[in-house]
């Protein structure tokens, strides 16, 4: 990025942003933070955005003898890539998946790590007529919002039935375990009310709780999550896992997001 007036602002005559690819899931040591924020400082502007809505690194704001200086520390020194940008395939970004989360139906960062490195030429040599995202979400609760933020979407899902615990669903019934994990603890909205708040609430309405019992009709569950999020101790993902393949999401400004197109309900996660 360049200036237009650079005799009159000659602080910012260049203002290059650079795109750092980010690791999987996000993990960092206190140490690599502190050498990327050391380089940056000293051959930038020490400006930096951590993971917007593109998933990278960002540092923001260098002059044009920096980019190569900056790009072999980065290389040789920390032993990290830069991110893909402009007309190409941007960095796969994925969420922390089974590495942190219970609800993972696929290691996301396996799958993200491979299909970086199958397609490092993609990322560094811009051919396409426009960005190209993939992003990787473990389950359904879309994390890093892959279903309405990428090109090529891999949601993880389950084939077979949402695993019941019958005496935990009474807990919740009876105060025993708070909903959501205790998130809204602090705030009295009353007793928790199965009905209105997790049965009421299924969009396909495949749920029904009689004579103390909760019951799914599988066939018709859409695996959009929210019973499981309000009562994790009850409820929880099948064990037939994969994930499901989306494509054709975009942001556009103007319009909304646009979530994908479902292609492939349900494929297994395996090598290779």
């Amino acid at each position: 990025r360049y200036c237009d007036q650079p005799e009159q602002f000659p602080g910012v005559a260049h203002f290059h942003t650079m795109r750092i690819n980010q690791p999987g899931g996000k993990f960092y040591t206190t140490e690599f933070l502190k050498n990327l924020c050391d380089l940056w400082e000293f051959r930038g502007s020490g400006v930096t955005n951590m993971h917007g809505s593109t998933g990278d690194i960002i540092f923001i704001g260098t002059s044009t003898p920096q980019l190569e200086e900056i790009f072999y520390e980065m290389t040789h020194k920390l032993d990290q890539d830069l991110g893909g940008s402009g007309s190409n395939l941007r960095t796969p970004s994925d969420c922390i998946g089974a590495a942190r989360c219970e609800y993972a139906c696929y290691d996301t960062q396996a799958l993200c790590y491979d299909l970086t490195q199958e397609y490092q030429d993609e990322l560094h040599r811009p051919a396409f007529p426009y960005k190209f995202k993939f992003k990787f979400d473990g389950c359904p609760n879309c994390c890093v919002a892959s279903i309405a933020r990428s090109d090529l979407s891999f949601v993880g899902t389950w084939r077979d039935d949402i695993k019941i615990d019958q005496e935990a669903v009474a807990g919740y019934v009876g105060g025993e375990f708070p909903p959501n994990a205790g998130a809204h603890s602090g705030r009295d909205w009353g007793a928790f009310d199965i009905e209105k708040e997790v049965v009421g609430l299924c969009p396909t309405k495949c749920m029904k709780y009689e004579g103390g019992k909760l019951t799914i009709n599988n066939k018709e569950c859409t695996r959009c999550m929210h019973c499981i999020n309000v009562m994790p101790r009850a409820l929880h993902i099948g064990d037939d896992r994969g994930c499901s393949m989306l494509a054709g999401a975009k942001a556009p400004i103007l319009d909304g997001a646009q979530m994908g197109s479902l292609l492939v309900p349900f494929i297994k996660v395996e090598e290779p």
